[in-house]
Parts: C-alpha cells; structure tokens; sequence
C-alpha cells in the first residue's frame, strides 16, 4: 500500500509519468494505490481558487480506472491522533495526509520537500 500526495495525483491525472523515477514507477505498477480523503478535499480547494479546471471527482475517478486508485478508508479520530506530532508544519492538509500514511503505516510518494525532510516514510527521488 502507498498513498500520494495532493501535486502527485494531479501530476498522473496529467500522464507527467516522466517525472518519476524508475524505482516510483515501480511501486505505482506493483503497490496498492490510494490517496487519503484530504486529498480530495484539498483538490477541492483547487478548483475553488481555481488553480486547476477539472473536477476533483472526475480527477480520482479517471485514476480510479487508469491505475486502480482508491481512497483509504479511517476514522477521523485516528488520523488526528497521528496528526498531534507533525507540528513541523501549518499546513493542513500537509499534516491530514501525511497523518493517514502514517495510520495506516504506509509510504507517502511526494515532491514535498518539507513533508521528506520530517516524514521518514516519503519516497522521492
């Protein structure tokens, strides 16, 4: 299982495949792929401050088919429980999606410098 930041889902929406590195290629053909629910919701925002013209559904839908995409699946309390350590960072849907990967032990695949330096489990090139 690995899971993807908010910039990396919009990057395979865009087929930017030239972006990753072997190594990412290979774990996007071989894990399980899923996206946290604050994924969506910070998609969602994107639309709103218009940064991006396509739905945030139709975005996780179109990954949905072309890479078997999903979005996990935790309560809410237990992602904030993870969440109350990552004071390394104000933003939150930083601190919401890389507290999923961390309730669900999973990696986080992401171009975030911040969110690499302080989250062990981030993959980057």
């Amino acid at each position: 299982m690995i899971f993807f930041d908010t910039h990396i889902v919009l990057w395979l929406f865009d087929g930017r495949v030239e972006l990753f590195d072997q190594e990412m290629q290979q774990l996007i053909d071989e894990e399980e792929l899923y996206i946290s629910p604050m994924v969506e919701l910070e998609l969602i925002y994107l639309e709103e401050i218009e940064r991006i013209s396509v739905s945030p559904s139709a975005i996780v839908k179109d990954l949905e088919t072309r890479i078997g995409l999903g979005i996990s699946e935790i309560s809410l309390m237990e992602i904030v429980e993870s969440a109350k350590d990552l004071s390394w960072t104000r933003d939150p849907f930083d601190r919401l999606i890389v507290a999923h990967a961390i309730s669900k032990n999973s990696r986080l695949i992401t171009a975030d410098s911040a969110i690499q330096k302080h989250f062990k489990d981030a993959v980057w090139k």
